[in-house]
This record gives structure tokens, sequence and C-alpha cells, in this order.
């Protein structure tokens, strides 16, 4: 399992590079989305995957206990990431169409040349 994940998050990683990379607008919302999706995951690794291990040390203890625990703060983070990544991908979506029905193309060198057609 720790082999797979970082395996995972570099082909995630290059995949969306490779989407965003290409000049239609489909492809760059799906690269940009996949390149949110691995950064969260990415974070979420280096944060600590614990399994049944609690975030909350007890205030009675003076030390650090000797198992391992998951890292609260990367995790209230990428919730926010999500819902921001959520946010952005509902408008590049609503942008998306809205220049589709603007210059009938989605293709980004076909846009160069257009004018706006209102």
């Amino acid at each position: 399992m720790e082999i797979l994940l970082p395996l995972m998050i570099g082909t995630l990683f290059s995949v969306s590079l490779y989407f965003i990379l290409h000049r239609h607008l489909f492809k760059l919302i799906i690269g940009l989305i996949l390149f949110g999706l691995s950064t969260n995951l990415f974070l979420f690794v280096v944060g600590g995957l614990t399994r049944g291990g609690v975030a909350i040390i007890a205030q009675n203890k003076t030390t650090i206990p000797p198992e391992s625990y998951a890292d609260p703060v990367p995790q209230a983070l990428l919730l926010t990431a999500i819902v921001i990544g959520f946010g952005i991908q509902a408008f590049a979506i609503v942008l998306i169409r809205r220049v589709y029905r603007a210059f009938k193309s989605n293709n980004l060198d076909d846009l160069r040349k257009m004018e706006i057609k209102e």
C-alpha cells in the first residue's frame, strides 16, 4: 500500500498534465480536475494515513504517544480544498458551455482566431 499510493499519485499528476497540454477546453478542465484530486491525495498521504488511530491526543498526557496517529491539520485543509475545487470546477464547466455557445468551438487555436458573435 505504501508503494502503490505514490505510484498512483504520480500517474494522476502525469495524466492531468497530459490533459492540461491539450488544445480542447473540455480536456483542459478534466486535466485541472485530476490535478486537484492528485494534489489532495498527495497532501493526504503526506499528512499520514493510519487506521483506527485517533487524531486527538489526551490533555493529561505529557509525551507524544508511541503509536502512530493521523495529523488533523492536513485533513481539515483538504476538506476546504475539496469544497473550493468543486466550486472552481462548476464555474469552469459553465464557462466552457458559454464559450461553446458563443463560438461554436472548444479548440483553443480556433478561439484565438475568432471574434465574439453576439
